[in-house]
């Protein structure tokens, strides 16, 4: 770690070393027999990690949006109705993305650090019927945490496809796909999956594959059609090689190797480890006199935490001050609040050491901008709050 600061943003994050040297290794060809072992593998170990053994896993070279585009472009026909749970700038991005391929859009929305309520939604759904119902799990945007399991209930309820955006959650926060009714989650590489940026992954349940294939219209969007994609996916599970579009092949064995780790630690202690790290940066946020965006403790997520500026303190004068101490977080990035908080990542591999470093680079940022605070307050704190 030495010369080099520590990345402490919502993603990329730190990665392992095992995962940085399968990302290094010389790359193979994508019809390799070893390749084709590890990308098979992968596939497998998704419905582990999504905890979705009934589902079809996708895995496509691309960013967190193109994992949005696979579950839009596929799940949305020209004239349906679809219902966003807003709770920040990626429910806005959805609501776009699925207005291009011909939904008609309603939002629920809350106020900034707000989460709509579950009867507000409720109500919502009572008042027309919903193909698809689009839910950010953890928005990093605002660091506002849904209640996945409520939300998908509803849906249930009202037979309405639940499409969850976890790019920001997915191995961080408890997501239990099966058991709670989602039927696709979606999430990007970089973040608590632990893999540098570039692959877009999708989990489809039975529901959503039952709606695809009931399609009366070509899905819009060549590149995301899942129809290229499933025999590519099925090939690969069944160790056989297939073609559509040259997969991201180093990235791959990354993902291959963080995923194995992810599936060795247990979802279950992987999700408790994560919650200990949310509390700990917020009890600390509040040991120091932080406030946070989101707006109740409740709707804080585990994954990423989002503390607004004290008086007299900007983002110009705190954050280069952190970076100087050695560690590297976010500015904020809702435009109705941009200039009011910043965000700090601690997912994935995050330990407690580097929280404690973070904290330590907070205090000394805040110091220099002549914040005044009990010195060592904040890491003090998070050690209590870490250990429950």
């Amino acid at each position: 770690m030495k010369g080099r600061k520590l990345l402490m943003i919502p993603g990329p994050i730190e990665f392992e070393p095992e995962v940085l040297a399968a990302l290094a290794a010389p790359t193979t060809s994508h019809v390799a027999p070893d390749f084709i072992e590890a990308f098979g593998e992968a596939l497998e170990w998704m419905r582990d990690v999504f905890l979705c053994p009934d589902g079809q896993p996708l895995v496509v070279a691309g960013s967190g949006t193109l994992a949005m585009d696979l579950a839009g472009a596929n799940l949305v026909e020209p004239g349906d109705r679809a219902l966003v749970v807003n709770t920040g700038y990626f429910g806005d991005r959805f609501a776009a993305l699925l207005g291009r391929y011909g939904a008609h859009v309603t939002h629920v929305r809350a106020a900034v650090g707000g989460r709509p309520a579950l009867a507000a939604v409720e109500a919502a759904l009572q008042a027309g019927r919903f193909k698809l119902m689009t839910v950010t799990h953890v928005d990093t945007s605002t660091g506002v945490l849904t209640d996945v399991r409520g939300l998908a209930a509803l849906a249930r309820q009202y037979e309405t496809l639940c499409v969850v955006d976890g790019v920001c959650s997915v191995a961080g926060e408890a997501l239990r796909m099966t058991e709670w009714g989602v039927d696709v989650a979606l999430t990007a590489s970089q973040k608590a999956i632990s893999v540098p940026p570039g692959l877009a992954l999708l989990m489809a349940g039975p529901r959503a594959m039952a709606a695809f294939h009931a399609r009366k219209t070509p899905v819009a969007n060549y590149y995301a059609d899942w129809a290229n994609w499933l025999p590519v996916m099925a090939a690969y599970e069944a160790r056989k090689a297939s073609y559509f579009g040259t997969p991201a092949v180093n990235l791959i064995w990354a993902l291959n190797v963080s995923l194995g780790q992810i599936v060795a630690e247990g979802l279950d202690a992987r999700f408790a480890r994560h919650a200990a790290l949310g509390r700990a940066c917020q009890g600390a946020l509040a040991a120091l006199g932080l406030g946070q965006v989101p707006l109740q403790p409740e709707y804080a997520a585990h994954t990423m935490t989002a503390p607004r500026y004290p008086a007299g303190v900007s983002g110009a004068d705190l954050l280069p001050r952190i970076g100087a101490a050695g560690v590297t977080l976010a500015g904020g990035l809702h435009p109705a609040i941009k200039a009011e908080y910043f965000r700090i990542g601690h997912m994935g591999p995050t330990s407690l050491n580097d929280l404690l470093a973070t904290i330590g680079a907070l205090e000394v940022g805040l110091a220099g901008c002549g914040y005044r605070f009990d010195v060592g307050a904040g890491v003090a704190a998070a050690l209590r709050a870490y250990q429950g």
